[in-house]
């Protein structure tokens, strides 16, 4: 009776182990699956907060992997420390699929593009200091002072104020997810969305930069704006512009 006793605490225990073991190989391969685009997102926490445009556990940062699957940065990791293992695997409703951390809390904004445009592969929010002062005054990136802004986001708008970590952030975005590729969270922060996780911080970026060359326009006493035909004019080389910044066949 004693042996048959061993003999099934065995094969439970044993069952139980080679669950775990699956388990642990599973987290593994999905680990190994998306190594280089966790590495990725990692490198770009570190730009944003080498560059100061987050402090602390500021920002979030989330990558398309698949149609239905996204990596995106866990809650109250600060950016300069985040680590390839801390990232959260989730799919398009928020469901965690992969990952020991919670995802940010912020992540609503990020599906809610995912699920509204299909071309985007990245998004990324931070609180670069111009841009959140311009966020906070209200105040829209819209004169057609450069040309970069002009063939590049177009106007930037600021969404009406959302509470945070709520339904009311993706709300507040929704209205613009289709014709524009960034915008200012009302005394917020910044969010930019792209094709890649390098264009939507490149957009980001070029948010940041863009407020400060207003607000020195500001200061100076106004600018002039391009014009709608120059504006036009400039549209027309998006194509050109594309092209040039391939590779050369």
């Amino acid at each position: 009776m004693f042996a048959i006793l061993f003999l099934l605490v065995f094969l439970v225990f044993d069952g139980r182990n080679a669950a775990e073991q699956d388990a642990s190989a599973e987290r593994m391969r999905e680990m190994e699956r998306y190594q280089k685009v966790r590495e990725e997102i990692c490198e770009v926490c570190h730009l944003l907060y080498d560059r100061g445009y987050v402090v602390s556990n500021d920002g979030n940062v989330s990558v398309r992997v698949e149609p239905d699957k996204v990596l995106i940065t866990p809650s109250g990791v600060g950016k300069g420390r985040m680590e390839p293992d801390m990232l959260v695997l989730c799919d398009l409703e928020g469901n965690i699929l992969d990952g020991d951390r919670y995802p940010s809390s912020e992540s609503k904004m990020h599906l809610m593009l995912y699920r509204e445009r299909s071309d985007v592969m990245s998004v990324v929010h931070a609180h670069p200091p111009m841009a959140t002062a311009f966020a906070i005054c209200r105040r829209s990136l819209k004169e057609r002072y450069l040309a970069e802004m002009v063939v590049g986001l177009g106007e930037i708008p600021v969404t009406e104020f959302a509470m945070l970590s709520t339904d009311e952030v993706p709300e507040s975005v929704r209205p613009f997810a289709q014709d524009h590729n960034a915008v200012l969270l009302a005394n917020h922060g910044a969010l930019a969305w792209g094709p890649s996780l390098l264009s939507a911080f490149d957009r980001l970026e070029t948010v940041e930069q863009t407020a400060k060359v207003f607000y020195y326009v500001e200061r100076i006493g106004g600018g002039v704006e391009i014009t709608q035909e120059q504006a036009d004019i400039l549209r027309s080389k998006v194509g050109m512009y594309a092209k040039l910044a391939g590779k050369r066949s």
